[in-house]
């Protein structure tokens, strides 16, 4: 039986990451990036929390917490479908309108993203904050970048501005106290990331 093809549930955190198929870039232009963040507002943003999140050319990285059935129902008021169906579904719904998108772009046909589409539940606090150091940091782990807090499509940036978001913010922040904590915690953990951190990598 094929892994990763159950329903999402309700209220639950998860760490979501995917890849292009055969590891084809999923972003292939810059606008690209805006792009994709525009259609995951308009797909998951009525379904889940969203607390991290990476772009990189040919993978990305969430750490969403799905929302409560009540919200989803008044989300979805015309919907007679199971909450965790309906979840799933809008992930299906965000990757097949991106596809479209890019194939339509660049005159290419077929999926565009390896099905299913990866999740680990996180159950605990700790484990919270070690994916979100994990999701920042990938594009300095994957050598995208010399440093990854000057990566401009993850939402590390989003952490230390004051700008109005749509990312759970201050919850994030919470987890580790506050914003100062957040950005001393970010550069130890930096400062590791050549001392044995490969080995929390998540492979394909």
């Amino acid at each position: 039986m094929k892994s990763n093809t159950e329903n999402l549930e309700v209220d639950t955190f998860y760490h979501i990451y995917n890849r292009g198929i055969n590891g084809e870039d999923i972003f292939k232009e810059e606008r690209n990036y805006a792009f994709f963040l525009e259609k995951y507002i308009k797909y998951i943003y009525p379904i889940a929390h969203t607390y991290a999140y990476c772009l990189l050319k040919n993978h990305f990285h969430l750490l969403i917490r799905t929302r409560s059935e009540e919200e989803i129902k008044t989300a979805f008021p015309l919907k007679e479908i199971e909450a965790g169906k309906l979840i799933s579904l809008q992930f299906s719904h965000l990757f097949n309108s991106y596809a479209q998108s890019i194939n339509r772009s660049f005159e290419r046909t077929g999926g565009l993203f390896e099905t299913p589409f990866r999740r680990i539940e996180i159950t605990n606090n700790a484990y919270l904050r070690h994916v979100l150091y994990y999701i920042h940091a990938n594009p300095q782990i994957h050598g995208f970048v010399e440093d990854f807090r000057c990566y401009p499509h993850s939402s590390y940036g989003v952490y230390t501005s004051e700008k109005i978001t749509k990312l759970e913010r201050d919850a994030g922040l919470g987890w580790f106290g506050d914003r100062n904590i957040f950005l001393s915690e970010h550069e130890v953990q930096n400062q590791k990331i050549d001392l044995g951190l490969e080995k929390f990598l998540i492979e394909f």
